[in-house]
C-alpha cells in the first residue's frame, strides 16, 4: 500500500485492504463488560511466543521509571432521538460540541432520517415522541459536508446529560443501560467530548492504578475526543485514498515534561490506547526528533499505516480492533504486519473477547521503528 502523504517513506510491502481483514466468530464480540474491570484478559505480545495473562498483571510487566499516558476524555451521552416538524423520525449522534460563544450553543452531528433535514428546519428531541427541546438545522458542515450544524436553545452538554443516550458502538446490540453509563467510561474520565470510549483504558481500576504507583511507574494524560469515525472501516482498496476523520486533541505541558523526564532517565513511554498514541505522535510531528511539545486544542487527521516512523511511543496497551479499520493498520505499523496477524489468530483461537468491552493486548514497538518521523498526516490547527 501507499501511505497517505508523499513525504512518508514507502512501506516494505504493497499491502491491500484484504491484508487487514479477518474472520471473527460473532460470539467473540463482547456485548457486556466483565463484572470487574481488571479481570479482563491481557495478551502479552512482546515476546516471540504470546503469553495469556489477566489485566491486573500489568503493573508487574512494566518497569520503575516507565510512564503510562492515558486519554482522559469523557464520553458524552451523544445519541438523541427526535422528530422533524413533519413527524418523520430522526436519530442524532452528536459528533462535536462547539464552544459556546455569544450565547450560541451549537454542535456538529450525524443525522439519520428517511429524508435529511434541510437548513431552516427544526428537529424536536425527547423520549417517546415527547418534545423536550429543539434544535435548529443551520446546514451541512464537516468533511465532505457529511455532518449537520445544529443550534440548541441552551447548553448542549447539559441537554445531552439529561436527555441523551450512551453512544454504544454499532456492534453492541442491546440498548444502553445504567450499567453502560458507568462502564462505558474510564475511572479517570475528565474532559467531556468523546462519542466513543478510549476502550483500552476501560480495564484500569483503583487496584491496578495503585499497583502501578507502588512499582514507581508514573502516569500522565492527554485529551483526544474520540469521534464516530473510529468505527468506520476503510472502504477503499488503495489505502492512500482513505480520508481520515478529524479528532480534537490536546497535550498539556505537564505531560510533555513527564515524557522528557522519562526519556532522560531511560524509561519507556507506554500509550494506553490508540487514541493516546495518535495524540502523542500527532504532537511530535512538528517538533525536533525525540521531543514532544505541549499542544493546545487542535484537530488531527493522522493516519498511521505500515511504513510510519514512530517518534514517541515504546509500548502500547490496546483492545482488539475491527477488520479493515484504520486502528488495525496502526497496530500493524507498530508491531509489524506478520506479528499483528499472528497475535489476532492466537486471540481468536484462545477465545479472547473482542472490541470495546473485550480484552486487551500489551505490545512492544517493532525494533527500529522509533526514529525521526516524517508525518503521515500532520496535526492541523
Amino acid at each position: 500500500m501507499t501511505p497517505p502523504e508523499p513525504s512518508n517513506p514507502a512501506p516494505p510491502h504493497d499491502y491491500t485492504l484484504a491484508d487487514f481483514d479477518f474472520e471473527l466468530p460473532p460470539e467473540l464480540i463482547a456485548q457486556h463488560p466483565l463484572a470487574e474491570r481488571s479481570a479482563s484478559r491481557l495478551l502479552d505480545g512482546r515476546a516471540a511466543q504470546p503469553v495469556d495473562r489477566t489485566f491486573r498483571d500489568l503493573p508487574g510487566l512494566l518497569r520503575a521509571g516507565d510512564l503510562l499516558v492515558f486519554n482522559d476524555t469523557r464520553v458524552i451521552k451523544a445519541r438523541l432521538y427526535g422528530r422533524k416538524a413533519s413527524g418523520g423520525a430522526v436519530e442524532a449522534l452528536i459528533e462535536r460540541v462547539l464552544p459556546a460563544h455569544d450565547g450560541r450553543h451549537e454542535a456538529w452531528a450525524h443525522l439519520r432520517a428517511s429524508k435529511s433535514p434541510r437548513a431552516g428546519q427544526v428537529v424536536n428531541f425527547g423520549a417517546e415522541g415527547q418534545a423536550a427541546f429543539a434544535a435548529d438545522v443551520l446546514g451541512r458542515c464537516g468533511p465532505d459536508n457529511a455532518l449537520f450544524h445544529l443550534r440548541f436553545q441552551s447548553d448542549v452538554l447539559t441537554l445531552l446529560e439529561r436527555h441523551g443516550h450512551v453512544p454504544l458502538p454499532p456492534y453492541i446490540t442491546h440498548a444502553d443501560s445504567a450499567d453502560d453509563e458507568r462502564r462505558y467510561q474510564t475511572v479517570f474520565a475528565r474532559a467531556p467530548g468523546a462519542v466513543a470510549a478510549p476502550t483500552a483504558a476501560l480495564h484500569f481500576d483503583a487496584a491496578v492504578l495503585a499497583g502501578l504507583a507502588e512499582r514507581g511507574i508514573a502516569t500522565a494524560s492527554v485529551t483526544l475526543h474520540v469521534g464516530a469515525g473510529t468505527f468506520q472501516p476503510v472502504k477503499v482498496e488503495r489505502i492512500a485514498d482513505h480520508q481520515m476523520h478529524n479528532e480534537w486533541f490536546e497535550v498539556p505541558q505537564a505531560t510533555a515534561d513527564a515524557i522528557a523526564t522519562t526519556r532522560a532517565r531511560g524509561g519507556r513511554v507506554v500509550a494506553v490506547g490508540t487514541t493516546t498514541l495518535r495524540a502523542l505522535e500527532s504532537a511530535a510531528q512538528a517538533a525536533a526528533p525525540g521531543e514532544v511539545p505541549a499542544v493546545g486544542a487542535r484537530d488531527t487527521r493522522i493516519f498511521i499505516t505500515p511504513g510510519f516512523e514512530f517518534r514517541v511511543v515504546d509500548l502500547l496497551v490496546t483492545n482488539f480492533h475491527l477488520p479493515k479499520s484504520s486502528l488495525l493498520m496502526l497496530v500493524s505499523a507498530f508491531i509489524g504486519h506478520a506479528r499483528m496477524q499472528a497475535l489476532y489468530a492466537h486471540a481468536i483461537e484462545q477465545g479472547y473477547r473482542f472490541f470495546s468491552y473485550g480484552d486487551a493486548m500489551l505490545l512492544q514497538r517493532e525494533a527500529g521503528l522509533l526514529q525521526r518521523s516524517t508525518a503521515s498526516a500532520p496535526a492541523r490547527q
